[in-house]
Order: C-alpha cells, then sequence, then structure tokens
C-alpha cells in the first residue's frame, strides 16, 4: 500500500522559463530525498540490472557517449556522466520520444551516511512543443509521469508495496492509484501557478493531465 499523501509530499516541484544555451527553454524538476547510500542511489539509477525493476526496461550502450533505449518510451545519448565522488553524482541525456528532442540531467547528493538527494530536470525547448501542448496540460504532462519514476524509486530502495512497473498501468485505475495521481497533478498545478499561470489556468491543466493520466473523463 502506498501512502499517498506522503509520498506526494516528500516531492519538491519547480517549473521556470528561462535561456539554455540561447533558447527560450521550460525546465521542470523534481527532488526527493531517500534513505539509502549516495552509491546505491546511483547503482538503481543507472544499472542496466535495476532500471527495469522501479523504471522501465532498458537496452544498450549504458556508457558515455553510449545510446540507450527505454522500452516503449524514449531513447538518447549519454551525454554526461560522473560517478559518486566527493558526496556528488550526476549524468546528463537527450531524451528523444515522438520525434522530438528534450534533456534530462539526474544529480544525487549525500546528505548523510545512508541517505541522498535525487534530483532530476527536465528541459524543453519552448518552440518544439507541440501547439497547444502547454496550454492544455501544463507542466503536469511530463511532470506527473517523473512523479511515478520517483515514486518507483522509493519503492525500489526501500521494500516498500505499492505497483511495480508490470502493474502501474493497472495501478493508475485504482482508488489508490487515482488518488496519487490526482495529488500529483495537483502539486504540479500549484508549481505551474507560483511559476506565474493564473489560478484557473493552472488548475484546469491539472484536471486535464489527471484524466489523462488515470483514463478517466476531464471535468467540465
Amino acid at each position: 500500500m502506498v501512502d499517498v499523501n506522503a509520498q506526494v509530499d516528500a516531492v519538491t516541484r519547480g517549473v521556470r522559463t528561462e535561456d539554455v544555451d540561447g533558447v527560450l527553454s521550460r525546465v521542470q524538476t523534481l527532488s526527493q530525498e531517500y534513505p539509502s547510500p549516495i552509491e546505491d542511489v546511483w547503482d538503481a539509477a543507472t544499472s542496466a540490472d535495476r532500471i527495469p525493476r522501479w523504471f522501465l526496461p532498458v537496452s544498450g550502450d549504458l556508457r558515455l557517449g553510449g545510446r540507450y533505449r527505454l522500452e516503449g518510451n524514449a531513447e538518447g545519448k549519454i551525454l554526461e556522466c560522473a560517478p559518486p565522488a566527493d558526496g556528488a553524482a550526476a549524468y546528463r541525456v537527450t531524451w528523444e520520444y515522438g520525434g522530438g528532442v528534450t534533456w534530462v540531467t539526474v544529480r544525487l547528493t549525500a546528505t548523510g551516511a545512508a541517505s541522498t538527494r535525487f534530483e532530476l530536470e527536465h528541459v524543453a525547448r519552448v518552440d518544439e512543443v507541440p501547439p497547444g501542448f502547454w496550454e492544455q496540460f501544463g507542466p503536469g504532462a511530463t511532470g506527473v509521469g517523473w512523479d511515478g519514476g520517483l515514486l518507483g524509486l522509493a519503492l525500489h530502495l526501500t521494500g516498500g508495496d505499492g505497483p511495480s512497473p508490470e502493474t502501474a498501468e493497472a495501478w493508475a485505475g485504482t482508488d489508490e492509484g487515482r488518488a496519487f495521481y490526482r495529488a500529483a497533478a495537483d502539486a504540479w498545478g500549484a508549481a505551474h501557478e507560483a511559476a506565474g499561470a493564473g489560478a484557473d489556468q493552472a488548475r484546469a491543466a491539472a484536471a486535464a493531465t489527471y484524466a489523462f493520466y488515470t483514463g478517466t473523463p476531464a471535468e467540465g
């Protein structure tokens, strides 16, 4: 059983629009602290044996300069890779999906001998987002998906009872799953509003995101 409120509250979310390499881009961030040493979190986030246990089956050459493929989802190139040293680690990849390219960076920071802060940053160029997509879904379209990933990692690292990657889609239709996606979508709505969106716009985008992830009718 997933403590939905505790998991959603454990994640810090941010949305901003800024110049990245000379291009106006939207930057979304999520972070969560896990009760595991940095070496273990790094292994969970980079090992071909462990990634499928909490996220998706992965194949490819998982090293600097290599390419990866997540089954049924994205593929890309590993642009940067810095294993744990002096309490920090990071990797950066292209996220190639649906004909578009965005960028994902994962940063780990040791917050204690047996605790690690995991931060994920997703950057998308504003002019490459399909017309109307941001207006309809806001940051929740990608953000809620990443929330599911952070939940999976939490369950994997703690041995918690909850959905596996194989059962995640079915779980989204359960009462517990719907509660999680509702809370995560609303949390992204709050981040959207904090970034400058109007309250009605942020609320409508959160509702559309929730409907998309759970297959329920959109509100209104």
